[in-house]
């Protein structure tokens, strides 16, 4: 069954703001609450409250955003797991705290029926934030050339970034030993107090709402879980790309905390000018000298393309500035099967250094046409005539 359009699922037009958005996912996130429902109801408000989160976690995200605004749904397939959007995808768990008034999500979430372990690791009864954080998205700017951006290419390139700890697997642990229950929060990672009529709950400063923490660290991590390394990754560059693409390779981002997934990586692309050639579109653009005999009598001359040197035919007659239309010699379509064409624009080349019997030959010309006149010369005479009659 086809999705529904996300900016259709929380009810705002494709210009709202960031503030519009949050704002229609708060209502519709208390409208659909389990305890705002009759029983009967709660299946689809289940249903009714993954879908809005699933729109708010793509909309609220500006990269995300854009990804979606250009390819619909199936820019963003790569950013939830296989088999679409979970909960271990949703990143904005304090936006619903925030909207529920500092609740334990543990109780919302078991309230809709989905049970303690939708995050991949139990959520916890006592309400510890004990998820697996996804890992940071990366950006690399990759310059490629002018060829390399119409036929595509494989380039492989070096991204300094965090790695999940081998020697801890992520746990920030010595091996041999495990992260214990923080004793300021008794593992709840979150401090609860009171004031006035409110209940006021803060994340625990002393284990960052993990719950558990670290007594004896791993040694090759310091405790942190991640340790700083450069990967080498092989790009695969489609043909038809332009300065401005960018390519989303998912899982090469940086490693989460707790041994939590990789963000992804973004390669915004920059294509060097070529000494020939201007892109328009997916149209190539190029100019070309011909000699004044080749203008008045025809003939063939040669044109440089992408794919290499041919003959292109120039009628008797041609005018300076004339553009001829190459076929299918232009670049590939980067989301079809098409190809541009060349645009191939001839210009006359007077020449400056003539020897003797040229000069004679071109004087000889001149005085038997002296009075003959061009096509174009032709037409502004006519046009002059008629602006001072």
């Amino acid at each position: 069954m086809s999705k529904r359009d996300y900016y259709e699922v929380l009810g705002i037009p494709k210009t709202a703001s960031a503030d519009d958005i949050k704002k229609a996912y708060r209502n519709l996130a208390l409208k659909y609450h389990p305890d705002r429902v009759p029983a009967d109801k709660k299946k689809e408000a289940e249903e009714k409250f993954k879908e809005i989160s699933e729109a708010y976690e793509v909309l609220v995200d500006p990269k995300k955003r854009q990804d979606y605004d250009q390819y619909g749904h199936a820019g963003v397939e790569g950013a939830f797991r296989q088999g679409g959007f979970s909960w271990q995808d949703f990143h904005h768990f304090d936006d619903l705290r925030d909207i529920f008034g500092g609740m334990d999500l543990s109780d919302l979430f078991r309230g809709f029926g989905f049970g303690d372990d939708i995050f991949g690791e139990s959520f916890g009864t006592s309400g510890r934030r004990s998820a697996l954080r996804r890992g940071s998205d990366l950006e690399y700017q990759l310059e490629i050339s002018f060829e390399e951006a119409a036929f595509g290419t494989e380039k492989t390139i070096s991204i300094p970034r965090y790695e999940t700890c081998p020697e801890c697997g992520g746990t920030g642990a010595k091996r041999g030993s495990k992260r214990e229950e923080c004793y300021e929060c008794g593992g709840r990672g979150q401090i609860r107090s009171s004031s006035g009529f409110f209940n006021v709950v803060q994340t625990c400063r002393k284990c960052g709402g993990e719950g558990s923490v670290v007594k004896t660290p791993c040694p090759t991590c310091g405790g942190r879980g991640r340790v700083k390394t450069k990967r080498n990754i092989k790009v695969k560059i489609p043909a038809g790309v332009d300065s401005g693409s960018r390519l989303r390779i998912h899982g090469e981002g940086e490693a989460g905390e707790r041994g939590g997934p990789h963000g992804d990586l973004y390669i915004l692309l920059y294509v060097k000018p070529h000494e020939l050639f201007e892109r328009h579109g997916y149209d190539i653009y190029c100019e070309v000298p011909i000699s004044f005999t080749t203008a008045v009598f025809g003939g063939e001359i040669e044109v440089p393309t992408l794919g290499g040197r041919i003959m292109m035919k120039i009628p008797a007659g041609t005018q300076g500035g004339r553009m001829f239309r190459l076929r299918g010699k232009g670049i590939a379509h980067l989301h079809d099967s098409g190809i541009g064409d060349q645009l191939v624009k001839v210009q006359i080349d007077v020449p400056t250094d003539l020897n003797p019997e040229q000069r004679k030959a071109l004087k000889e010309y001149a005085k038997v046409s002296a009075n003959g006149l061009g096509p174009f010369a032709k037409s502004f005479m006519e046009k002059m005539k008629r602006m001072f009659r």
